[in-house]
């Protein structure tokens, strides 16, 4: 065999490999394209320990929370923020400043971007004016002021009558209204206007 036809041979075998090289290249760059689209996110981006925040209207404190771990998740569709270790709120009332009313829950999730909140494992929540409502969760749909359960709830007065809502409630984000469903309980008597003719 001539030296110019090994040099042809040696140059068909050197062009081969280049184009191996190239397509496999290019084929672990599309696996990597592929991974990258199926990448997990749904990992907290900001972990914060024994959190205390303040949120502020117009230099008046409208709430104060506080957590022993609270995560964010930002790098999803639906961002959302998780206290899994649970969760104490005060929020306050320009009305009655001095008295806040409080929550505390084992555990609760917000997305701010929908304005919703929700509290999990013995809700517990007093309002600024004394009443107790105890309930295993809570739903607060904060853009319609609208609070709720479909779990039973128990509402303690301050003169220590109590109400069951077998099947939940619905309530203004305040406690100002609210509604059960398949009451049961011990009222006073006391408070019970009667009907005058």
């Amino acid at each position: 065999m001539s030296f110019f036809l090994k040099y042809l041979k040696n140059k068909n075998i050197a062009a081969f490999l280049s184009f191996a090289i190239f397509f496999s290249l290019l084929s672990c760059e599309e696996d990597l394209a592929k991974s990258a689209g199926k990448k997990k996110l749904d990992f907290p981006s900001q972990i914060i320990n024994g959190a205390n925040i303040i949120q502020r209207d117009s230099g008046f404190v409208k709430i104060r929370a506080t957590a022993a771990l609270i995560e964010k998740y930002e790098l999803i569709d639906t961002p959302y923020i998780e206290a899994r270790k649970g969760i104490y709120i005060q929020f306050f009332d320009k009305k009655n400043p001095t008295k806040p009313g409080t929550i505390k829950a084992k555990y609760a999730k917000i997305i701010e971007k929908k304005q919703f909140y929700e509290a999990k494992g013995n809700v517990r929540i007093v309002t600024n004016e004394g009443q107790i409502f105890a309930t295993q969760s809570v739903f607060w749909d904060k853009k319609n002021r609208k609070m709720y359960t479909n779990d039973t709830v128990f509402v303690t007065d301050k003169d220590g009558s109590t109400l069951v809502g077998a099947n939940g409630m619905t309530a203004k984000d305040d406690f100002s209204e609210y509604v059960f469903n398949n009451n049961s309980g011990d009222i006073n008597a006391k408070k019970i206007p009667e009907n005058k003719r």
